[in-house]
C-alpha cells in the first residue's frame, strides 16, 4: 500500500511482488501511477475484521493519501493513521515539485489529518530524526510548521 509516489524514486512495490507470489500494489488513482487496486478518498480496505480507510491527502504530490484505521468493533484504539509525507514528526513533506501544494497540503492535513481523535497514532513514511511515531495532538501543538496560519505556512514552505 503506497501514499505517494516521486517521479524520482522507485517504490518498493516491484520488489516485494516479484519476492511474494500474490501480493498486489494499491495506490491513489490521482497519483496517475499504475498499480493493482487503484484507490479513492473514502475507499475502505479490509483485512479480516479490520479496515483502513483512505483519505485524500494531496499537497507534497497530487496523489497522496493517508489511511486510517476505522471507526467500530474490532478496530484499534487509539485510531492510527499512516500519513506518507503528509504529515512527518515536527515536519511535513515538500510542496515544491510534482504536483505539490502548499495551500492544499495545509488544508488537507488541517481537514483530514487534524481533525482525527488528539490520541491518534500517527506513523509517517519515514522520519530523519529517528522518531517513529506521534499523535495528532503532539502536532499540533509542537509542529513547527503546520502550528502556524495558512498564510504564515505559505511563506515557510516556499522559501525551503
Amino acid at each position: 500500500m503506497n501514499t505517494h509516489v516521486h517521479a524520482d524514486h522507485v517504490t518498493g512495490t516491484g520488489i516485494i511482488k516479484s519476492k511474494v507470489p500474490g501480493v498486489q500494489s494499491v495506490i491513489s488513482k490521482a497519483s496517475n501511477a499504475k498499480a493493482d487496486h487503484l484507490i479513492e478518498h473514502g475507499d475502505k480496505i479490509s483485512f479480516g475484521d479490520l479496515y483502513l480507510e483512505v483519505r485524500a491527502t494531496p499537497g507534497h504530490t497530487l496523489g497522496c493519501v493517508t489511511y486510517v484505521t476505522g471507526d467500530g468493533l474490532n478496530q484499534p484504539n487509539p485510531r492510527i493513521a499512516f500519513t506518507g509525507d503528509a504529515v512527518l514528526i515536527r515536519g511535513c513533506g515538500r510542496t515544491d515539485f510534482q504536483g505539490g501544494s502548499s495551500r492544499q497540503l495545509y488544508q488537507s492535513v488541517h481537514s483530514q489529518i487534524f481533525t482525527l481523535p488528539n490520541d491518534t497514532l500517527l506513523y509517517p513514511a519515514h522520519d530523519y530524526k529517528g522518531f517513529t511515531v506521534s499523535t495528532v495532538g503532539e502536532e499540533m501543538l509542537y509542529n513547527p510548521r503546520l502550528t502556524k496560519d495558512e498564510e504564515t505556512f505559505k511563506s515557510i514552505m516556499e522559501s525551503k
